[in-house]
């Protein structure tokens, strides 16, 4: 009765937190205007559902932008198919997001709050989910923790609630990771089954899950070596281990390929419907001129030839999307971080951008649970590798959690793709898990020793129950400092950065692009302008908004090589930074693309957080 009260208590604490996330999520993003990619991605998504055509935007899955636009079926905005971009352009997904969004007579606004209103839910389903994982592995207390570092999270919040693909990589992550798991530890058909189904939903939702399918084949290879490990002991001759060993490692494989199996076939459900109209001498023509430069001739000329075959057709261009990924992923993306610009990358990047973006208070309880699991590591009874491996064994949620973690920075980090922390996104859920669950053994673990008095037991009690309430006070305390610390943030969710950056305002300095400027404070600008009564105004701008919708004609195009304008001048930091930083590893920026002429001003105002203002004489 008593563990029943205590998990209808849990799930109504549960729902307040999700509450609380979907009311800063809803009322943050109602006054951004589009971030950058949300200009390809709404309008593809709304052409897959009205025409099942895949033209636009193929080097994203179609999932997330399928939900992200069923709300548009009862707005039934102007979508114009005479149109260059629509019919003649390779992949005109920006020219063509700009002429639904800005120029068709539809309203932008209403089309933004519409489609990203999907994508908040999901975030409220995804948290629900993880609460209710981690409860059934772990119990309330740390599931309860968890989901409060998932829901207050300040890089969660910023990337569920605009129309990306970075919160469906996440949960694309966590479904198939969860399915795979419950597989492992009770095999069956129907799991198995289910596992399947939980890729291809994962798969399908960014071409970055497609890591899952090497991810499962390292981490079976682990399983079957700790499940088995009691029976291979038991074999003297290495040869017999080794034989067994791969044995039931071929049958896990196998298992495995039929997952994959299943998950192909879900694909090819997913994309034949986006197909379905799509011109087949369009798409063999798409796929050849886009991946003309791909590095392996043999893999983009199959994926070629197979995109005129009907059977075939779905499982080609999704092919066709993920060697568009990797041909991008391997040429990085120009970017400014900590004063230098360059196109090649940095190691230092994610961990460096993870330290600054999330919360100073997470962080801080990381470090009590790394020296919390050290302590008990030291004083362990039992030290033996048997230990250790029965320990990964018993404890397969956390050891999951932290290999898949491992697992993917060490690709995130070797990547020369470095445009934003949201990458790395699908590995805090299983962060903030191992986190929890080392928190709560810490508030609840008191030294082991036997009372030989009676002033010993009072001694004891004291330790165990006054010793617990301090270190929940400790808790409690921090938590509710990354709770006043979300809220003061609000709405500039995306720009944040904790204290050891010198908080949101500075954070610029660090990193641009989708960590701090995406294009958000454009409508926050055209507010200040009519506040102002500003007649004219030169603008640098970054993002997928439209200045010429929003701001009209008191708005001109500038610059830097354009030199310094009279009045009223504004630049998007992502723009600014770029130019100013330091060119490095062979990168190049012309003298005239530098702003040197605003070296020496400062900005009178910003717009939001994102956009620089100046007046200029």
């Amino acid at each position: 009765m008593r563990l029943a009260h205590m998990s209808g208590i849990s799930k109504i604490i549960a729902i307040g937190m999700l509450a609380a996330m979907f009311v800063l999520l809803f009322f943050s993003q109602y006054s951004d205007t589009a971030i950058m990619d949300e200009l390809a991605h709404i309008p593809a998504g709304y052409s897959y559902l009205t025409r099942q055509d895949m033209r636009l935007n193929p080097e994203h899955p179609p999932l997330i932008k399928d939900l992200a636009a069923l709300p548009l079926l009862l707005l039934r905005p102007n979508f114009p198919v005479n149109v260059p971009a629509w019919q003649e352009d390779l992949n005109g997904q920006w020219t063509m997001g700009s002429i639904f969004l800005y120029e068709s007579g539809n309203d932008a606004d209403q089309i933004l709050h519409w489609a990203r209103f999907p994508l908040l839910l999901l975030a409220i389903f995804f948290g629900w989910l993880f609460f209710s994982w981690v409860r059934r592995h772990y119990g309330e207390k740390v599931a309860l923790l968890a989901l409060f570092f998932y829901a207050f999270s300040p890089t969660f919040i910023a990337h569920s609630r605009y129309v990306t693909t970075d919160l469906a990589a996440a949960f694309g992550f966590f479904i198939g990771i969860a399915g795979f798991l419950a597989y492992l530890q009770n095999p069956s058909r129907r799991r198995l089954l289910y596992a399947g189904v939980l890729l291809g939903i994962a798969l399908s939702l960014k071409f970055s899950t497609f890591l899952l399918l090497p991810f499962f084949m390292l981490f079976g290879a682990l399983w079957v070596f700790l499940s088995e490990f009691d029976e291979l002991r038991t074999l003297p001759v290495f040869i017999k281990r080794a034989q067994r060993y791969v044995a039931k490692a071929l049958r896990l494989f196998g298992a495995i390929i039929l997952m994959t199996s299943i998950a192909l076939v879900v694909i090819w459900a997913v994309y034949q419907f986006h197909v379905w109209n799509y011109p087949t001498a369009r798409q063999v023509s798409d796929t050849a001129t886009t991946l003309r430069s791909f590095g392996i001739r043999p893999l983009a000329g199959t994926v070629t030839w197979m995109a005129d075959k009907p059977v075939l057709r779905p499982i080609a261009q999704y092919l066709f999307g993920l060697l568009m990924v990797i041909q991008r992923a391997s040429g990085g993306n120009t970017t400014y971080f900590l004063g230098e610009v360059s196109a090649a990358g940095w190691r230092a990047y994610f961990p460096i951008l993870y330290l600054l973006k999330e919360q100073l208070v997470f962080h801080i309880l990381t470090v009590i649970a790394l020296l919390f699991g050290i302590q008990n590591l030291r004083r362990a009874r039992e030290k033996t590798f048997a230990a250790f491996v029965e320990w990964l064994r018993d404890n397969a949620v956390l050891t999951v959690s932290f290999t898949f973690t491992a697992f993917y920075w060490f690709f995130s980090i070797r990547s020369p793709l470095n445009i934003g922390v949201r990458h790395i996104l699908p590995t805090l859920p299983f962060v903030y898990l191992l986190v929890s669950r080392q928190i709560v053994r810490w508030i609840h673990t008191h030294e082991r020793f036997e009372p030989q008095s009676f002033w010993g037991t009072i001694h004891l009690l004291w330790r165990r129950f006054i010793g617990a309430t301090r270190r929940y006070a400790v808790l409690l305390a921090l938590l509710l400092w990354g709770f006043v610390s979300v809220l003061s943030t609000f709405p500039h969710f995306l720009s944040y950065y904790n204290a050891l950056a010198g908080g949101t305002m500075n954070g610029y300095r660090y990193a641009v692009d989708s960590n701090y400027d995406w294009g958000q404070d454009l409508g926050r600008l055209a507010q200040f302008i009519k506040k102002e009564s500003i007649e004219h105004i030169a603008l640098d701008y970054f993002g997928g908004g439209s200045p010429r919708y929003y701001l009209g004609e008191v708005f001109e195009p500038w610059q830097s090589a354009k030199g310094k304008p009279k009045g009223y001048f504004a630049v998007s930091a992502t723009f600014l930074q770029g130019a100013q930083g330091t060119p490095v590893n062979g990168f190049r920026i012309e003298p005239e693309d530098r702003y040197r002429w605003l070296e020496g001003e400062e900005p009178i105002a910003r717009a939001g957080t994102s956009i620089f203002i100046y007046r200029l004489e």
